[in-house]
């Protein structure tokens, strides 16, 4: 599966690549041009982690359950465009406080639970998506932009299992009745990609924004794609889009497959 998906990513970016590229070298400036965007992502998240002690619990955390949990988080994004050249990078951090979820074993490192015994779990979850790349545009007429694009992407995610027993099990007495437990993963992968947008209309106010990238390195695949709609002002656009990031990690990973996907509404200043 895996070899077919990346010939078909390899595919579509080198059929992109033989665009003629002389129109659009002639409509671009030679100028530095710029844009920032600063969006929310209403994304799910889920996933799972192998925590210290072999407890191995799994997460499905919906946005109204992370925005009730959420200690901090930012988004958004910067493009340079000069010519044909381009680079952009891509940001995100969240920082969720500890939700309700399960462990599949029903124990705390590796200690049954006893009948009528509880133990309340919780996981949290903090993490970086970094994304960089540099671009080159293969189009640009009135109704349609394409770049394509190679580049690299940051995962760090570090998964927190807090526990909390009603009775004294085992070692846990006492204070050790409330504790937590967390692992760290990072995985740098290589991209590549296309992006750009379509125009609508005589005017071209409206226009619809794409992104698909495929990559793999330290995972054993990554993907992202987002579609939607956007409408462009003088000084600059207003986008809302659905955005899917998967990662499939390879089997000596402590973290589990991961996907995040939702709605995102964004805004753009260009200069």
């Amino acid at each position: 599966m895996k070899p077919l998906i990346l010939t078909a990513a390899a595919t579509l970016v080198g059929a992109s690549a033989m665009v003629s590229a002389s129109a659009a070298a002639q409509d671009l400036s030679d100028e530095w041009r710029f844009r920032a965007v600063i969006y929310m992502w209403g994304a799910q998240i889920k996933g799972g982690a192998t925590f210290p002690g072999g407890n191995t619990a799994d997460f499905d955390l919906k946005f109204h359950t992370i925005l009730d949990n959420l200690k901090m988080a930012g988004m958004g994004s910067i493009e340079a465009q000069k010519g044909p050249w381009g680079l952009f990078t891509d940001v995100i951090y969240m920082n969720i406080g500890a939700t309700d979820t399960k462990t599949r074993d029903g124990t705390i490192d590796g200690v049954p639970l006893p009948v009528g015994v509880t133990a309340n779990t919780g996981v949290g979850i903090k993490s970086w998506v970094w994304t960089l790349a540099g671009s080159y545009r293969v189009q640009s007429s009135d109704n349609v932009e394409m770049d394509v694009f190679a580049g690299a992407r940051l995962l760090w995610l570090q998964p927190l299992l807090t526990y909390n027993f009603n009775v004294d099990v085992g070692p846990f007495k006492g204070p050790a009745r409330v504790g937590s437990r967390s692992v760290t993963g990072q995985d740098w992968d290589a991209i590549i990609g296309v992006k750009g947008r379509v125009g609508l209309g005589a005017g071209r106010e409206w226009f619809i924004p794409y992104y698909l990238d495929i990559g793999t390195g330290q995972s054993d695949l990554t993907w992202q794609g987002a579609a939607g709609i956007g409408y462009a002002f003088s000084w600059g656009e207003v986008i809302a889009t659905w955005r899917y990031l998967d990662y499939n990690f390879k089997s000596s990973s402590k973290v589990n497959d991961l996907t995040m996907n939702g709605p995102l509404l964004g805004v753009a200043f260009h200069w």
